[in-house]
């Protein structure tokens, strides 16, 4: 009994303080503020997102970090069955690092690396290249634009082959794209850590009940 009242007491602290902070909210059944709207109206810490299906295109689920309504850090995707497809990485709200796709029973599809915009950094030098191949002939100074452009290697797969790879240097495509099949072994299926973790933590579940909160004003 005296349990179950902590356990009242810490909710309802929970749910006043999240009134103080936030316009709106949502508690997880963990008791985990989710889904947090500040005072000014910028999304905040921990979400989920929900993407119906529109226009031929599957929907899904995503949760990941908010800071001041810009996704930071690592993002995970999901179908709306509860299947984990991709996660993705972003810094300031763009796309930077390494993001992975996969199929519904876990084979990997795509690997994509992407250069992210620095606020910090306002101006670029980019490397200019000359015409019909890959040697740098110059560099140029340019006012950094706030997206996220391909940078790194690009890399296709079927059935667990790699089926084609690209390369790119801050959004410029170093070689005609490679379509040899590079190995006939199958690949082993590539499973993030921190998908791992959430599965095992989500064994049972596939969606996650929340408790809406808001604020009036």
């Amino acid at each position: 009994m005296k349990k179950l009242l902590f356990l009242l007491i810490t909710f309802q602290l929970v749910l006043l303080t999240a009134n103080a902070q936030y316009k709106s909210y949502k508690i997880s059944v963990r008791g985990d503020t989710i889904n947090a709207v500040d005072l000014n109206g910028l999304k905040q810490g921990k979400w989920v997102v929900h993407v119906d299906p529109l226009r031929g295109e599957p929907g899904y689920e995503e949760e990941g970090i908010f800071v001041n309504d810009k996704k930071e850090g690592t993002w995970r995707k999901y179908d709306l069955q509860g299947d984990f497809i991709a996660y993705e990485n972003y810094k300031n709200g763009d796309k930077d690092g390494k993001s992975q796709y996969f199929t519904q029973y876990g084979d990997l599809v795509r690997e994509e690396n992407w250069r992210a915009y620095n606020p910090e950094q306002p101006y670029d030098t980019i490397p200019i290249y000359g015409t019909g191949n890959n040697e740098i002939v110059s560099y140029k100074i340019i006012k950094a634009k706030p997206y996220s452009v391909k940078d790194g290697t690009w890399t296709y797969y079927d059935n667990g082959k790699i089926i084609k790879t690209e390369e790119y240097d801050r959004g410029y495509l170093l070689h005609p794209p490679k379509t040899e099949v590079v190995s006939d072994e199958p690949m082993k299926k590539i499973v993030p850590k921190e998908v791992l973790e959430y599965q095992k933590k989500n064994a049972h579940k596939k969606h996650v009940k929340v408790i809406d909160g808001s604020a009036s004003y």
